[in-house]
């Protein structure tokens, strides 16, 4: 403590300097409650070693007439140089760190003291210095974010409290008790000082969580024991031995990376992140809506929870977070990027919770190890997670293949080993206007992703200034994940290897299980409705009452078609779904005398069309069915299911649309029930011959309308496959498929009319190449050429019902000058 000595008119000024600031609560309010025997000798503790706390406590106990802290104590022979001392012993930053473990030369000399005069003892009186109300008791960013935590303030984060809570401080002295009964029964020194050190360390602790809750910081406990896990271990003297490294070297790397992965939750960040989200709803957006909240509420107590939303826009990773908190529930901790690592933010998101990981662990295998063991300790722990199964966020607004990584490190955890059981939760997350949105489109087009940066953070503030509707959280239907198992794989429990050749299967049918159940949870908001309506015109133009009918229509089949239980949809007449995405300044009124008109705003188009793909896939089926009627007028009920069953396999696995092929016959028999219902089919009683409506009617118009949601989508896979079965199997490499896929689109975009704005983006033919892959319809060897099979021919064939004769015909002619041949890909590749 002789740093922190200062005597006569130095320590008067410091403590005056201090308390003209300082306002401080000392509790009990009345000192006779201690008990202090005046012949006994007091010794006062503090927990945090910090000047302005000894100030505090010299000035408060001669406000109280209590014995002073600077005096020197006598304790038998000893006459010790004060009466008081800190736990916390100096930064290893000033000393050596085998000095910070030593005890405080007053602790010693008491507890020598009191081995050398059997009659000798001393009151111990702990004294609790809080700087400020819990987190969650503050309304101001600033004064959250230095608030009283867990974690111990250095000198600046210790300034920055007093500047900010000083007039909120608390100090409280806690009973007094006796050195000498503590000890009794120790006859060593040091065991002695040991165990006085952890007793004020309990103590201390057990006031802190009194005062701000229960400490939910993970890092500094879970790295050491991360350390010594058996896993670690072994990784570390694998990586020792094969990198030439020592094992001191090889296990210092593994805590650089536990550092580098693990969370640091506080709460004073998480209470500020509160404070900032509340305001942010209310300053650019209208609201949250949230929906099927009581579905968590339901889960049974201890159960691990890991929650899955759909991935959209960088909010994303605060919106759950703030909805669950406030709502009472444990905020997630939430697997982010390193590309969010960021100077500051990275630390402000790690200790909101957020642990981070490498896109990549390819060459690292103690990362890899690290990071796995990491992940298995939250879990056993029962912190409850939150990534993203899409991996990355949807530029298109489609659901994205899942990427199977951090689900798959979630499921062979919990086959290693389980404490409790796992819920998985699958949640869709949408927005009526996206704050990335412009930068969405122009990554479409072909521009490379911008890194984030602290300068891209600043700028995205002029964003603010905009207004961006409402923002929607539906709870999915949960996924118990022993129930999964026990469906897939009934004697899992028998065959827990996680490496088994059924793990990685169990785990692609999951994925698409959560992807299927988050699409089955999608909201639908006006702006989606006139996504849907409006772009599918030629000029995204359309006259008011017939786009009136169009919205109507569509929240129709909603409400009409077997229901998707947890869908909900937006209670707006079409006039008010308009309105709202006028608001939004996506579309703009145009008065005529002949009858007003509604169009996309010049050069929005693109962005619009991310709201109608959200929920592209709840209208697929229905769309489908008025694409083929409308094109080909007429078509017999049997021959209309075996058209629908071999293009809509394909729909299925690239829009996750729930159900297998023996459940569409059943599906579609109601989507032409109500169809008819609505007058938009016909069929004559006895016949089996369905019939669009007559044509030059606004029933056929309609017809025609809800086709065309989904016709742009038909002639990018007729496309793409047109392609592969003319070139052959093994004939193209991924790269030249995706760029003649993406050239013809474009000459096709310049020869006739497409309604859909992003028709030849490159990244929608990626993407689209991808699901064909991850759903085994593509393999790709080791040379890169794509190899296939005759299902690819079904959805070709039936080209003929859906497209127009001269898009069919020059998609067939362009696809034959393509460059044929393994060589061509190479050379593009």
């Amino acid at each position: 403590m002789a740093a922190l000595d200062f005597t006569g008119w130095s320590l008067a000024f410091l403590r005056r300097v201090l308390y003209s600031w300082v306002r401080v609560d000392v509790l009990p309010e009345r000192v006779e409650e201690l008990g202090l025997a005046p012949a006994r000798p007091v010794c006062y503790v503090l927990h945090g070693r910090h000047l302005s706390n000894l100030l505090v406590l010299y000035e408060e106990t001669r406000r109280a007439g209590l014995p002073a802290p600077r005096a020197p104590l006598q304790v038998g022979a000893r006459l010790l140089p004060r009466s008081c001392f800190f736990l916390d012993r100096p930064s290893p930053l000033i000393v050596s760190a085998k000095a910070r473990f030593k005890p405080s030369p007053v602790l010693t000399g008491l507890v020598e003291a009191l081995r050398e005069d059997p009659a000798a003892d001393v009151a111990i009186v702990p004294v609790t210095l809080l700087w400020g109300r819990a987190p969650d008791k503050q309304q101001s960013i600033l004064k959250a974010l230095f608030a009283e935590t867990w974690r111990a303030p250095g000198l600046l984060r210790q300034a920055l409290a007093i500047v900010l809570h000083g007039r909120q401080t608390m100090l409280r002295f806690s009973k007094p008790f006796s050195l000498r009964e503590l000890l009794a029964g120790e006859g060593d020194s040091e065991r002695g000082q040991r165990k006085l050190a952890r007793i004020l360390r309990v103590h201390f602790r057990r006031q802190r969580e009194i005062a701000i809750g229960p400490d939910l910081s993970h890092r500094h406990n879970v790295v050491a024991e991360l350390l010594e896990a058996p896993t670690v271990r072994a990784a570390i003297e694998t990586e020792a031995t094969t990198r030439g490294f020592t094992s001191a070297h090889a296990a210092a790397r593994a805590r650089r990376f536990a550092l580098e992965i693990a969370a640091d939750y506080s709460y004073g960040v998480v209470r500020a992140f509160e404070i900032f989200l509340a305001w942010l709803w209310t300053r650019i957006y209208d609201g949250v809506e949230i929906r099927n909240f009581d579905t968590l509420l339901q889960l049974a107590p201890g159960q691990g929870i890991v929650y899955l939303p759909c991935h959209r826009s960088h909010i994303d990773y605060l919106l759950l977070s703030y909805v669950v908190h406030q709502r009472g529930l444990t905020p997630p901790h939430i697997a982010a990027g390193e590309n969010l690592n960021l100077p500051l933010v990275g630390a402000l998101l790690r200790r909101g919770g957020a642990f981070f990981l490498r896109r990549s662990f390819k060459g690292e295998p103690l990362y890899a190890a690290v990071f796995h063991e990491y992940l298995h300790q939250m879990l056993a722990r029962g912190f409850p997670l939150e990534y993203f199964i899409e991996g990355g966020r949807s530029r298109s607004g489609r659901m994205l293949a899942p990427k199977a990584g951090l689900l798959g490190m979630t499921v062979r955890s919990f086959l290693r080993e389980h404490t409790r059981p796992l819920v998985l939760v699958p949640i869709y997350l949408g927005y009526e206007r996206l704050l990335e949105g412009k930068g969405f489109v122009e990554e479409l087009q072909g521009r490379p992703k911008e890194r984030e940066s602290i300068w891209s953070l600043l700028s995205a503030w002029r964003l603010l200034r905009g207004f961006y509707g409402k923002v929607h959280v539906n709870i999915g239907e949960p996924l118990p994940l022993t129930a999964a198992l026990e469906a897939r794989h009934s004697n899992w429990r028998e065959e827990r290897d996680p490496r088994a050749p059924w793990v990685r299967d169990f785990i692609d049918a999951v994925s698409a299980t959560l992807a299927e159940r988050i699409n089955s949870a999608a909201v639908v908001t006006p702006v989606n409705l006139v996504a849907l309506t409006l772009l599918t015109t030629p000029k995204q133009t359309a006259d008011e009452q017939a786009l009136y009918a169009q919205v109507a229509l569509c929240q129709t089949l909603l409400t009409r078609l077997p229901p998707v239980p947890r869908v909900a949809l937006s209670q707006v007449s079409p006039g008010e779904a308009l309105a709202a995405t006028a608001r939004l300044e996506f579309v703009e009124r145009v008065a005529h005398p002949l009858g007003d008109l509604w169009r996309v705003r010049a050069g929005l188009a693109p962005q619009l069309a991310y709201f109608r793909n959200n929920v592209l896939h709840l209208f697929a089926l229905p769309a489908l069915v008025a694409c083929l009627m409308a094109r080909n007028r007429r078509m017999e009920r049997e021959r209309l299911r075996e058209v629908c069953g071999g293009i809509h396999a394909l729909l299925r696995t690239e829009l996750f649309l729930p159900g297998g092929d023996a459940d569409l016959p059943a599906a579609l028999d109601s989507q032409l029930g109500v169809l008819a219902e609505l007058g938009l089919l016909r069929q004559r009683e006895g016949s089996t011959r369905l019939a669009a409506a007559e044509a030059n009617t606004p029933a056929f118009a309609q017809l025609r309308w809800l086709g065309e949601i989904i016709r742009p989508t038909l002639e990018r896979h007729f496309l793409t496959l047109s392609l592969l079965q003319h070139h052959g199997s093994g004939k193209l490499t991924r790269k030249a498929l995706e760029e003649a896929s993406h050239l013809l689109s474009q000459r096709l975009n310049l020869l006739y009319a497409f309604n859909a704005p992003e028709f030849s983006e490159k990244n929608l033919f990626s993407a689209f190449v991808t699901t064909l892959l991850d759903a085994k319809w593509l393999t790709e060897d080791q040379a890169g050429a794509l190899h296939f099979d005759a299902r690819i021919a079904t959805p070709v064939q039936y080209a003929a019902l859906v497209l127009p004769t001269e898009a069919r015909e020059a998609i067939r002619r362009m696809a034959g000058e393509v460059p044929r041949g393994p060589a061509a890909g190479a050379e593009q590749a």
